[in-house]
């Protein structure tokens, strides 16, 4: 069994893995930065179609439930079918599903599109990672690779900011759906010939009918009603009646596959302790990471009156530091600290980041208050997330890789919807409040009150990576028990631990 392991040293490395690192690269970058290149187009996408304020987060959330409740299903699917024939799959489909979105006439058809592309990203999100996981098996290299792909996951967003600013502006909203195909094409072609295929060991495993009606069912709940409480409330029927539908669903999940022959999901990876501690982390990280794209894009176009492609160009020196800081990270810091050390360092960084933000005012600048903030959170998120890509799928047997993989987009996934749900309805609780206080109102007044609310939703984001400084120091294990140069330890526990769920 052993010789299954994604650090095993059996299987030599790749002689083209550089070139399957850019490849997964592009195909990540298009899955992250899609959820948010769509945000920019859609005042203008709205004025085009001509459909309600309303209906406009329909064109987010289509995504949102296709993606985040169909990710187990896709990491499981990529273990059955092969990583490289699910990658192109999922690009094929991906890029059919922009080219509909970029062509639609009608509202439906725009959020039909947004479903199917949330559907194939949902294959090709953790199936990039679980390509990335057992492509790389040198922990040096590994380290490297995955510097690169958490930064474009905690980047890419900034980058569809920008992209999504110049295409708007300058080419036409449709554009930020058409655009996709062309970088599909590339990564396709680049699958073709530099992903290695992986040689099936044993029989094909069955899978999880009953698992994956349960977690998808749940995730859709979960994503629907943290969505909907954004637009109708807390105390929604439809808001907490969704949520506890849930809770419910997902319980029965965990019951099931603690029972299951060929479980989906096997409770193993989720039960050792650096793993969680990864997929906590990065959940408690979206949750923070949502202030900084919504309300500082919202605070530099409505208060400080920037453009959209300057807003995009806003967010570069953001992008930079967490590129950085990735890449020292994963080459310097995580072996000689472990996550650790560096994912309760980037957590504080995070608060201090958040606070910034929490001084500004409808007087403040981008230079002297804005700027200095944007650093800060991205060499937090710099810090983090490559330390808990990497720590989320080590050591587990190649045949989980994919399911283990989408574990860690399903984290990110659900830490953005209740941050999209939670941090909004308290910004706009508190601009409501302060309107109410400092009446009459006048343009004057909302304009402070918006930033007051942006306030309120920066000083809880500050709240969750304080959170997650706490969790992270708790639960990671020292660098010699966890992430760090020597692997043996946590491999040979987990191959102890898999042994009684992947005897198929």
């Amino acid at each position: 069994m052993s010789s299954n392991l994604a650090g095993s040293s059996v299987a030599p490395p790749s002689s083209h893995r550089w070139w399957t690192l850019a490849v997964v690269a592009l195909a990540q970058l298009m899955v992250v930065l899609d959820s948010t290149v769509v945000n920019i187009a859609l005042p203008v996408a709205q004025a085009d179609l001509g459909f309600s304020n309303g209906g406009r987060q329909w064109i987010i959330t289509a995504y949102s439930l296709a993606f985040g409740s169909l990710l187990l299903l896709g990491g499981r699917i990529s273990d059955l079918i092969g990583r490289k024939r699910a990658f192109i799959i999922g690009l094929i489909g991906f890029a059919v599903a922009s080219a509909l979105g970029g062509a639609a006439a009608t509202f439906g058809e725009l959020v039909a599109a947004r479903a199917l592309q949330g559907a194939f990203g949902a294959l090709l999100a953790p199936t990039a990672l679980a390509v990335l996981t057992t492509t790389f098996t040198i922990p040096k290299e590994r380290g490297r690779a995955f510097g690169v792909f958490g930064a474009l996951a905690g980047g890419g967003g900034a980058i569809g900011l920008l992209l999504g600013g110049y295409l708007t502006q300058d080419v036409g909203w449709r554009w930020n759906l058409y655009i996709n195909v062309a970088i599909a094409a590339i990564a396709i072609v680049g699958t073709i010939f530099l992903v290695p295929n992986t040689a099936r060991t044993g029989p094909r495993p069955r899978l999880d009918v009953p698992g994956t009606l349960l977690v998808s069912g749940g995730l859709f709940a979960l994503v629907f009603g943290f969505s909907n409480a954004e637009t109708d409330s807390w105390g929604a029927p439809l808001t907490w009646g969704m949520l506890t539908a849930s809770g419910l669903l997902l319980i029965a999940f965990v019951l099931w596959q603690r029972r299951a022959v060929h479980p989906l999901l096997p409770l193993s990876i989720l039960l050792d302790r650096t793993r969680a501690a990864a997929y906590l982390s990065i959940l408690i990280a979206g949750i923070g990471m949502f202030g900084i794209f919504l309300f500082v894009t919202y605070y530099l176009e409505t208060i400080l009156k920037f453009s959209p492609i300057n807003t995009g160009f806003s967010f570069l020196p953001m992008i930079g530091a967490l590129v950085l800081f990735a890449q020292l990270g994963n080459n310097l810091f995580v072996p000689r600290f472990g996550a650790k050390v560096l994912v309760p360092i980037g957590m504080s960084l995070g608060v201090v980041g958040m606070l910034l933000l929490t001084r500004l005012t409808v007087d403040s600048s981008y230079a002297a208050n804005v700027l200095p903030a944007l650093i800060i959170l991205g060499t937090a998120m710099g810090t983090i997330m490559p330390s808990c890509f990497q720590s989320a799928t080590l050591g587990v047997d190649r045949q989980f890789a994919g399911v283990a993989s989408a574990m860690t987009n399903t984290s990110q996934q659900v830490g953005g919807s209740i941050g999209t749900a939670l941090l909004n309805t308290l910004a706009a609780t508190a601009a409501t409040d302060y309107v109410s206080s400092h009446l009459p109102a006048s343009p004057t007044v909302a304009a402070a009150a918006a930033v007051h609310g942006f306030s309120v939703a920066y000083g809880w984001a500050a709240g969750a990576f304080a959170l997650g400084a706490i969790v992270s120091a708790l639960l990671f294990r020292r660098r010699k028990q966890g992430l760090g140069l020597s692997h043996t330890a946590p491999v040979a526990t987990v191959e102890r631990d898999l042994e009684p769920v992947v005897a198929h």
